[in-house]
């Protein structure tokens, strides 16, 4: 392009334009809470939408006293179960920072979900159950953080029931996640005994008061932790124990470093009680200072930076029915660079298209609002016909890919039988859509007529066949096949597919895209047909360049 025929503020304007983008970068912290199924995850993000402003009463999960669904857990059967099965995403400002928020799946049958939400954010907060410690789900978590090298702060929540003791769960915290930890507060006894907690990072006191369900501001300033002060708080023998404690800390473990941290070298800890809304303030305040900023991502051809003027994002998550009475589908799309706006054509890179989008949307749960436009870290929701799957990118016009959303391969397959012929259209649409979400994946055989849901976990039927009756009008029962692993086929000799296609015949399904797949029914059967067809290529996820058997 010519300079000479740009504006003459074209310059003013493209300085003034990345200025912007750098400081809503610098107010973002993107990030999820993950943890092992009721370790008290979703009643914490719940205190902190309370902190936000978000919410003004907080409900308790399975409480008898009060009759609420927690905020988060949007879907009818996550009621009624008590559990989530879906990643919420919640927006909020504290302080002054938008906070964006997802609360994830605790119960490993829907750990997939899981995973690919720890691709959209920066960084992580992991739950942990003072009394039961660190659980095998809580493991395979933060092995995947490992992976991404995402930084972690630990809750340590419950501190007033009966648990274990602070300095056995921090070694076997150590032990366990394989992470160096530093606590960055400091409990005042545990159990029926517990007084409070002492913020080594802020030096403060906040005191205890069992049973409040509002935001405390009992809150006592500390400056020299010798101070007489303490005792007449506490009582001379918890003000002596907490010193001791202090000084031990201070001992063992190194200073706080926050880059450290950042790198994922090491991770902060603290200690509360999500349920009577307490340390969650020390943990938030802690959080917005030293969380990251929005990072950049890799892609198929180059590493993005979150601070380019130019707007990339992906997609890692669709949701039919967020509304079931408007009987909407929502893409959720982390922005990764530049400036979303409403209303702009944007490329879709797979489809190479241009999309444009009238309503984006913030969320609160299943509340949403139209957002005008959206910066690096931010989550936002785009009404979708049928255009995105999982891992789509969106750009201004380059060509990439961004790189990293996992793809599993199904451990359990199920026969959908439909039990009312009059809804077979409803149940049709109903499952491609349900199965669109990620949560489960559909293999059609015999022209359609033939339907066979793979999962990774045995909920994940339950989950969908409420979905389709309670959302879709459509009746159905899952009938379990012996199937022992689903293989997606691809080939150097067309003519030696097709011949093992032909043999295999009632084997062989076709996935929502018309791809062959291979179902073995069992590990020998699909080592003998790797082994007779050399130009066969048998992948165990749908990722073709990435994953092969």
């Amino acid at each position: 392009m010519n300079p000479n025929a740009l504006p003459a503020n074209w310059y003013l304007c493209t300085r003034f334009s990345n200025m912007r983008i750098e400081s809503e970068i610098q107010r973002r912290r993107t990030f999820a809470i993950i943890s092992h199924p009721d370790a008290g995850k979703t009643t914490l993000t719940e205190k902190f939408l309370l902190y936000g402003g978000a919410i003004q009463v907080a409900g308790a999960v399975k409480s008898n006293k009060i009759k609420k669904s927690a905020t988060s857990d949007f879907m009818e059967i996550e009621r009624q179960r008590g559990i989530s099965v879906a990643t919420s995403v919640m927006s909020f400002v504290y302080e002054g920072i938008m906070v964006n928020l997802l609360d994830t799946p605790g119960h490993k049958d829907f750990a997939e979900d899981t995973y690919r939400t720890l691709t959209a954010v920066d960084s992580v907060i992991l739950v942990i159950d003072c009394v039961k410690g660190v659980e095998e789900q809580t493991e395979r978590l933060m092995e995947v953080c490992r992976m991404r090298n995402t930084p972690v702060i630990i809750f340590i929540n419950k501190m007033d029931r009966d648990g274990k003791d602070p300095f056995d769960l921090l070694d076997e915290l150590e032990e366990k996640l394989k992470i160096k930890v530093r606590p960055l507060s400091w409990p005042i006894n545990t159990g029926t005994y517990f007084k409070g907690v002492y913020s080594l990072y802020h030096k403060k006191l906040n005191l205890f008061r069992p049973g409040s369900q509002r935001v405390e501001d009992d809150v006592f300033t500390i400056e020299n932790i010798q101070d007489t002060a303490l005792d007449a708080q506490v009582g001379q023998r918890d003000a002596d124990t907490l010193r001791h404690d202090v000084e031990l800390i201070e001992g063992v473990y190194d200073t706080f470093d926050v880059n450290r941290y950042l790198k994922a070298e090491v991770a902060p800890v603290f200690f509360g009680s999500a349920i009577n809304n307490f340390g969650v303030q020390e943990l938030l305040e802690t959080f917005i200072q030293i969380a990251p900023l929005p990072q950049g991502r890799d892609t198929d051809k180059r590493h993005v930076e979150a601070d380019e003027p130019k707007f990339t994002g992906f997609i890692f998550k669709i949701h039919a029915n967020i509304d079931p009475r408007h009987r909407d589908r929502i893409a959720f799309l982390r922005v990764c660079s530049g400036h979303f706006e409403r209303n702009n054509f944007y490329h879709h890179v797979r489809l190479d298209k241009n999309l444009r989008f009238n309503n984006p949307y913030a969320f609160l749960a299943s509340s949403k609002d139209v957002v005008d436009e959206a910066f690096p870290g931010d989550v936002i929701g785009l009404y979708d016909t049928g255009n995105f799957k999982i891992g789509d990118t969106l750009t201004e016009g380059e060509d990439v890919m961004f790189r990293g959303i996992p793809s599993f391969s199904p451990e359990i397959f199920k026969e959908l039988i439909n039990m009312d012929p009059m809804k077979t259209k409803q149940l049709e649409k109903g499952i491609e859509q349900l199965t669109d979400e990620g949560v489960a994946q559909l293999f059609l055989h015999n022209n359609g007529h033939k339907k066979v849901v793979g999962t990774v976990g045995e909920l994940q039927f339950e989950v969908i066949q409420y979905r389709l009756e309670h959302e879709y009008g459509a009746k159905c029962r899952f009938q379990p096949i012996s199937m022992n692993k689903a293989c997606w086929l691809t080939t150097t000799d067309k003519k030696q597919l097709d011949e093992f296609m032909r043999l295999k015949t009632d084997y062989i399904y076709f996935d929502k895209d018309n791809n062959p797949v291979y179902m073995a029914e069992t590990a020998w059967a699909l080592n003998v047909a790797i082994q007779n067809h050399p130009h066969i290529s048998f992948h165990t996820t749908s990722e073709f360049k990435t994953e092969a058997v």
